[in-house]
């Protein structure tokens, strides 16, 4: 039975009573601390405050390097994929690297409104020079690319103008990246080279901020294939092509046409997949994410997917660059067969007519005329990548003169003179789109040079684009300042709204947002007479506002014509982010630059007058 111990017997011989033994947090084991230390709550300031209370705690957070591999997985989980399970890495130096990044990358950004809002002739244009600067950090391209990616994913209606930029910049870079991956892909054996995967590079290059990946395209085949197989299953159980490792291309003639039944069955009954005739001219039918997607294409996108999808089954097709519709030929004859094949030798496969198998006299039916026997040659890889990016220039040729199509046309000639470089034809094509846009100046002088070398008899064209381009190139040393317009100057007093009101167009119906005006109307005659100004009340002789619409165009309207909407709500255009920094519910705030230009426009008054919250500035 335990005895009471008196306050008294505790009492040493000293009569002293004896200091309790306490704990210390440093007397912990390491695994503890450090499962402490890697608590989500924590922020890296809070690891480094810990590490500077004495050499214990130092050492256990520098050490084995968990404490700052925990930190650096929780603030950047994207970059996970970079690194091989239990690598050993020093994740201090790491994480410093990834923070230094983020932090020069955001200061890039930012000034980079500042020194090109005023520039850029076209709207949305950023002059290429800029993007050398994320290059020369000389960082690892993903780090760039995540401090981009985290920028962009920030809060959605703020640093709209932080976002703009950020994502021009990323899509540069992903684009310069994808054509690293080109350029090496062409240096392959033409028998290396797989249409699948070019058509996925020219996909990526187009669409860089798209989530497209070989291996996810090739996932969705293989989901196709096994359907096929099933189909192929029941009407053929022990088809060579159901083997789990199959046994490469069919020898057998009847084998192949089994195969190409059930792809046909899968692909365009099961599936329907079909030809995009109603609107043949998007360029969403060449892209092979969007085939995949939306189920339709054009002949050569679809012609792609089928060969790609019967190689995978063992059946062997060869791309026919037919004018006017891309085909497939099978051929009808063994293989190896050595004496000389001719058109009638091959079954000719419409993989934009749902599969249809013709003869090369029905070939010539589709376009309604004959061909010569060459037009049925099969081509290489690199050839059908030439054909799928001359559908997208033209395209962009075609297209409405708008920054969208602008920006096609620059994406295809980037990849047709990436594939096919002394291309002279495009290269002055090239050279004169830049031009036009006023952009990359010194790279316009670069092409003219290459063109001058390659055929002396473009001469006059090329003297000519290099006259003006240096002319701008110097205009550039000397740039004009801004106007700035004041609502209180005389000129101006009939101006009734202001830049950032989200407005409602009384004719059209269409919701915008005013990023300038004019006194007056300051088009040519020409478009006050096509755009019929004459029959408003007030004419040209009214305040007119640059506006960007919901649908994305950038248009002119008269004073008239527009009045503050009644519940206002955000522009989807690509291009707010130029010219504001946030969404305030009732409107847009404008950035520093559109201010400097406006520095009057969204004053407290103003604001009253139209009911608006009061600005954040």
């Amino acid at each position: 039975m335990a005895t009471s111990v008196s306050r008294e017997e505790q009492l040493n011989l000293n009569g002293i009573l004896p200091e309790p033994q306490t704990k210390k947090l440093t007397d912990l084991p390491t695994e503890l601390l450090e499962y402490i230390l890697c608590f989500p709550a924590l922020k890296h300031v809070d690891v480094c405050n810990v590490s500077c209370c004495c050499k214990r705690l130092h050492d256990v957070c520098h050490g084995s390097g968990k404490v700052w591999g925990n930190q650096y997985k929780l603030r950047w989980p994207r970059l996970q994929r970079f690194y091989r399970q239990n690598e050993s890495c020093d994740w201090l130096r790491e994480y410093k690297t990834r923070h230094r990044v983020g932090i020069q990358i955001r200061r890039t950004v930012e000034s980079i409104s500042k020194r090109f809002f005023t520039e850029v002739p076209c709207v949305g244009q950023v002059l290429g020079d800029s993007f050398a600067e994320i290059e020369s950090l000389g960082m690892p391209g993903h780090f760039c690319e995540d401090e981009l990616l985290f920028l962009l994913n920030s809060d959605k209606r703020k640093n709209l103008t932080l976002k703009y930029y950020a994502k021009k910049i990323l899509y540069f870079l992903r684009q310069q990246n994808i054509l690293r991956s080109l350029k090496s892909f062409l240096e392959q054996p033409a028998e290396q080279q797989s249409a699948l995967e070019g058509a996925v590079l020219v996909d990526q290059y187009c669409n860089p901020l798209a989530d497209v990946t070989l291996d996810g395209v090739s996932l969705q085949l293989d989901e196709i294939g096994e359907k096929v197989k099933k189909v192929l299953r029941l009407k053929s159980p022990t088809h060579p092509s159901l083997r789990a490792t199959g046994e490469g291309v069919l020898e057998d003639l009847e084998l192949q046409r089994q195969v190409l039944c059930a792809l046909n069955a899968v692909l365009y009954e099961q599936l329907q997949y079909k030809g995009n005739e109603g609107d043949y001219y998007n360029p969403l039918n060449s892209y092979i994410h969007q085939v995949l997607l939306r189920r339709t294409g054009i002949p050569i996108s679809l012609s792609v997917l089928y060969m790609t999808l019967a190689g995978r089954l063992g059946v062997q097709l060869e791309p026919v660059n037919f004018p006017n519709h891309f085909l497939l030929r099978w051929s009808q004859r063994p293989r190896g067969y050595d004496a000389k094949t001719d058109i009638t030798d091959f079954v000719y496969i419409d993989a934009f007519g749902k599969g249809k198998q013709l003869t090369a006299k029905e070939c010539e039916y589709l376009i309604g005329h004959q061909v010569t026997a060459d037009y049925y040659s099969s081509i290489s890889t690199t050839e059908v990548l030439l054909r799928m990016v001359g559908n997208l220039l033209n395209i962009g040729k075609r297209g409405e003169g708008n920054e969208k199509s602008y920006q096609l046309l620059r994406d295809s000639l980037d990849l047709y003179l990436t594939i096919n470089p002394d291309n002279v034809q495009y290269l002055l094509l090239q050279a004169r789109l830049y031009f036009h846009l006023g952009i990359w100046p010194e790279k316009v002088l670069d092409i003219l040079q290459h063109i001058q070398a390659l055929d002396p008899s473009q001469h006059g064209a090329v003297g000519y684009l290099v006259q003006h381009t240096l002319e701008h190139i110097q205009h550039k040393k000397h740039p004009v300042t801004p106007e700035v317009k004041r609502r209180s100057a005389p000129e101006h007093l009939e101006v009734q709204f202001s830049v950032g009101l989200i407005m409602k167009h009384k004719r059209s119906g269409y919701n915008c947002v005013i990023y300038g005006w004019d006194p007056k109307c300051t088009m040519s005659q020409e478009w006050i007479t096509t755009m019929r100004v004459h029959q408003l009340s007030s004419g040209a002789n009214q305040p007119f506002y640059n506006v960007l619409v919901q649908d994305g165009t950038c248009r002119y309207a008269a004073q008239e014509n527009l009045e503050p909407h009644s519940s206002p709500l955000e522009i989807g255009h690509p291009e707010v982010g130029r010219y504001f920094s946030l969404f305030a519910e009732s409107h847009y705030v404008a950035n520093e630059e559109l201010q400097t230009r406006y520095p009057e426009d969204m004053t407290l008054q103003n604001l009253k007058q139209l009911n608006v919250a009061e600005p954040f500035w």
